[in-house]
């Protein structure tokens, strides 16, 4: 029960200082005439992190740490001592298999039909870093992200810790008002990197999947600068939803997957990147 009420006062606490940025940046952009918020879009995209961050909560506090605990116990069991070294080696794990969970999602649909709910806004501000799906931790796909970490041994409060703050490092990369951010770009993710990441453009999917730092990009392939992708556009390419609301926004592509699976009676549907449909069922897809 502790662990449940300290989730949900950490959430409580964060939503207030992200709804409290949310606000100064919509007053700056209209101050200088900039893009402004869509205020319906930006309603909904607070009702879908409202959702996700307190099913989260209770999936974190209820099973998520039990999990970690238990394959804990049976993983090496090295325990760094809390200090510079051992939180420098947790940061870099942890953000190396935040790469992994994040490609991931991206190149299997089972995951994809959940965190494409984040990429189905054609704005990006820092609403749309709230716009998560509320299925995300009922996928499994965070075992890709906690597993390795349970396994090395790392104490599971620190662990926490490290993924949470990850996360929070992750909504101030949502906005266009900040632009670069000079050598800070050549190691850590930057909203200009992020930029690219939501764009729908052949040249900017699938690109730039890193959390706080941006050297597994570099070092896998995946990177690509933002001056080198053209004018940025931001939304899906397939089944761009047209609705605000929030249910829909989370469950539109998870029924979609389903009844695909159903249609062509093809199992690999669950497993395969989100346009295998497209692809091998060409005539039958359009």
């Amino acid at each position: 029960m502790n662990d449940l009420v300290h989730a949900l006062m950490f959430i409580a606490i964060f939503g207030m200082i992200f709804m409290t940025i949310i606000v100064i940046e919509a007053i700056y952009l209209k101050r200088k005439g900039m893009k402004e918020y869509e205020w319906r879009e930006s309603v909904s995209n607070i009702c879908t992190g409202a959702m996700y961050k307190i099913v989260d909560g209770i999936a974190v506090a209820l099973f998520i740490q039990v999990f970690y605990e238990t394959v804990q116990g049976y993983g090496f069991q090295y325990q760094p001592d809390v200090g510079v070294v051992g939180i420098l080696m947790l940061f870099v794990a942890q953000d190396f298999f935040y790469y992994c969970y994040h490609f991931t999602m991206h190149k299997v649909r089972w995951f994809w039909a959940n965190h494409v709910t984040h990429h189905s806004s054609r704005n990006l501000n820092f609403s749309t870093a709230l716009r998560q799906n509320f299925l995300m931790d009922l996928n499994f796909s965070w075992v890709i992200w906690w597993l390795p970490l349970a396994i090395i041994g790392f104490d599971k409060n620190w662990a926490l810790f490290a993924i949470e703050a990850s996360l929070a490092y992750q909504f101030f990369l949502h906005t266009e008002v900040v632009k670069r951010l000079g050598p800070l770009e050549w190691v850590f993710n930057t909203p200009s990197h992020h930029r690219v990441h939501h764009g729908c453009k052949p040249d900017q999917i699938d690109r730039n999947f890193g959390g706080v730092l941006i050297i597994w990009d570099r070092l896998f392939g995946t990177f690509v600068d933002e001056s080198r992708v053209g004018e940025l556009k931001y939304g899906l390419t397939n089944r761009q939803p047209t609705t605000l609301n929030p249910i829909r926004l989370n469950l539109d592509e998870l029924i979609q997957m389903f009844k695909d699976v159903w249609r062509y009676r093809d199992l690999k549907v669950f497993v395969m990147p989100p346009g295998y449909v497209d692809e091998k069922y060409p005539a039958e897809s359009n």
